[in-house]
């Protein structure tokens, strides 16, 4: 799997690269702004850019500009953000294109390599990764009146930890339930979100950006 890594800390790009080469992945380009992010994926085609929210000029949001500037013109390359901070202005920003192949993790999280790992195939598969702390957060915010109100408690939590990224098997393991139980839970999900007959994937991710915008 190719990718292009964009953090403007030079110590915590080497590192990211380091961990990704060792887990087998090839990194075929890394820098620290923006505009050379847009050169560098529009030049490699990667399957994912790994892209740091704030960087120069501004520290603004200059990461996440060029990241929906990626998905427009090249949708079928992931994009996993990474910031310092939970920001949930920034995850919004980030699914209004929909969530399908992006993902937004804690800068914390590379140094958990099995989780930063996860995620970029996540989305590189097309999948949607969102870091635990940033769905805490949101769940916390959610309003009332949403097809998401209707989920029980159970429910809510499985929806949660596919907004994780987690997949059947691993949310089984993480509640203590079979992996059909699991299958159950995920269908109520799909037929009280009335969400279209697709494929699972698909629906997966319409699930988790309802989830979200709740």
């Amino acid at each position: 799997m190719r990718i292009v890594i964009a953090e403007d800390s030079v110590l915590l790009r080497r590192g990211a690269i380091r961990l990704l080469e060792d887990a087998g992945f090839d990194v075929v380009g890394e820098c620290g702004d923006a505009e050379e992010l847009l050169e560098l994926v529009r030049r490699e085609h990667p399957d994912v850019a790994v892209v740091d929210i704030r960087m120069p000029p501004n520290h603004l949001d200059e990461g996440l500009q060029a990241a929906a500037t990626i998905r427009a013109e090249l949708p079928k390359i992931g994009v996993l953000m990474l910031s310092q901070y939970v920001e949930e202005r920034y995850v919004s920003a980030l699914l209004e294109q929909g969530a399908a192949g992006v993902g937004y993790l804690l800068k914390d999280r590379v140094a958990e390599v099995e989780r930063f790992t996860d995620a970029i195939r996540q989305v590189a598969g097309g999948g949607s990764v969102l870091d635990p702390e940033v769905v805490a957060h949101m769940l916390g915010n959610r309003g009332n009146g949403s097809p998401v109100d209707a989920l029980n408690d159970r429910e809510t939590e499985v929806l949660s930890m596919m907004a994780e990224g987690k997949t059947n098997r691993a949310i089984s393991k993480a509640l203590f339930m079979s992996e059909r139980a699991v299958e159950r839970h995920v269908t109520a999900i799909f037929t009280k979100l009335a969400l279209p007959v697709t494929d699972e994937d698909h629906r997966r991710v319409l699930a988790v950006l309802a989830y979200l915008k709740t």
